[in-house]
């Protein structure tokens, strides 16, 4: 059975962080998450044009750190593979690992906007 895009528990963890809350909590780290990532993703492009593997390292890291906190598993796995990768591989190289990591991160957007959309869950 595939992995979900989007790890329900993952979405409920977040939503009893401040319970009775109408999900404004939810929806503020989603919105980070949503706003945020794109800059990483960007900072991965800009540091492979620069051949600077400690930028990009960093950047892969993040986005599976934030990614691991959304539930967003496929997107933490493919930035995880990458901050792997930057270690042993020249990072030029890379620069297709980057179109997964911008697909996985437009699949994740989508189902966490669905879940923002279908509201609290009773």
């Amino acid at each position: 059975m595939p992995q979900p895009i989007i790890d329900p528990a993952a979405i409920q963890t977040l939503r009893e962080l401040c319970p009775g809350d109408n999900d404004a909590f939810l929806r503020e780290i989603v919105g980070m998450f949503l706003q945020d990532t794109p800059l990483r993703i960007t900072e991965l492009e800009d540091s492979l044009g620069a051949g600077d593997a400690v930028t990009f390292k960093r950047a892969a890291h993040s986005i599976k750190g934030s990614s691991a906190n959304m539930g967003a598993n496929a997107l933490k796995d493919v930035a995880g593979s990458l901050e792997s990768a930057s270690d042993t591989t020249p990072i030029a190289s890379l620069a297709p690992s980057i179109d997964g990591i911008r697909a996985e991160f437009e699949r994740a957007k989508a189902e966490l906007e669905r879940v923002l959309a279908a509201g609290p869950q009773s």
